[in-house]
C-alpha cells in the first residue's frame, strides 16, 4: 500500500469531504486501481494517521412533558417504605408499548417480533440462541425512553412467557 505524496492528499481530502470507508474502499480502486479490503483501507487510515468523520448526531429526544398540577394532586406521597407515585395516566408512555411476537422466529433467532414505542417509533426485537436480545429500529439511531425500554421489557417477558419461553 505505497501511496505517493498526490495520493496521500487526495485520501485525506476524500475522508474530510465525509466519504465513508466503503466509499473510499471503491474510490481507492477505480481512481488509483488499488483494491483494498475493508480493513486494509482502515489500517491506510491508521498509517496516514487520517481519522474519518463520524456521523452527524442525531437530535435528542424530546423532553416528557411535566405532570400538571391536578395530576400532582393525585400522587401519592413518598414515605421511608415507599417510594412516590403518579398516577398511570400522567406517566408518559405508560402502556403506550406494542410487542407483537412472530408466528415464525426470523434465522438465526429463537423467537423474534416487533415493537412500537409510545413516541410511535417501530422496529424488530429477537432473542438467540444465547438469550441475548436484540433490537433494530426502523429509524437510525434512535434510542427508546428509559420508561419505554422498561415497559417493553415487562410486556416481552409476559409475551415470552405466553408462548412457553
Amino acid at each position: 500500500m505505497n501511496l505517493n505524496d498526490a495520493q496521500r492528499q487526495q485520501v485525506a481530502a476524500w475522508i474530510a469531504d465525509g466519504l465513508k470507508l466503503s466509499d473510499l474502499q471503491k474510490r481507492l480502486e477505480t481512481e488509483f486501481g488499488l483494491r483494498l479490503t475493508y480493513m486494509e483501507v482502515r489500517f491506510l487510515l491508521d498509517d496516514l494517521k487520517i481519522v474519518p468523520k463520524d456521523a452527524p448526531a442525531p437530535p435528542p429526544p424530546p423532553e416528557a412533558p411535566k405532570p400538571s398540577p391536578a395530576a400532582q394532586q393525585n400522587a401519592t406521597p413518598a414515605t421511608a417504605d415507599e417510594p412516590a407515585t403518579l398516577p398511570d395516566e400522567v406517566l408518559p408512555g405508560a402502556g403506550q408499548v406494542k410487542v407483537g411476537v412472530d408466528q415464525i422466529a426470523r434465522p438465526g433467532a429463537m423467537v423474534s417480533g416487533s415493537v412500537t414505542f409510545s413516541d410511535g417509533q417501530s422496529g424488530t426485537w429477537y432473542l438467540d440462541q444465547m438469550g441475548r436480545l436484540g433490537l433494530g429500529m426502523k429509524q437510525k439511531g434512535y434510542r427508546p425512553s428509559a420508561a419505554d425500554l422498561e415497559d417493553f421489557q415487562m410486556q416481552l417477558q409476559g409475551e415470552l412467557a405466553k408462548a412457553g419461553f
